[in-house]
């Protein structure tokens, strides 16, 4: 079994090489930003500064069964 040994050199190459990639790990999450030309129903949001999304933003659904129950309630009071 060979134990390869790290050079200092090749230590520090490593460490920036990891601090390059936690740096452009943290550029490339997506962020929050606001937008007032679309207004308050969409959510935009921008990538590593360049790319920027705005998908409309999700309303709270409704579930169908608690919809039918007060349909029905309101058809039997009538």
């Amino acid at each position: 079994m060979m134990i390869f040994r790290l050079s200092l050199k090749a230590l520090a190459i490593t460490v920036a090489v990891a601090a390059l990639a936690g740096a452009a790990f943290l550029l490339a999450r997506p962020q929050p930003i606001e937008s007032a030309v679309l207004g308050a129903d969409w959510e935009c949001s921008q990538t590593a500064f360049v790319l920027t999304t705005c998908p409309p933003r999700v309303r709270e659904a409704i579930p169908a069964v608690e919809t039918s129950r007060k349909d029905a309630i309101r058809a039997t009071r009538g």
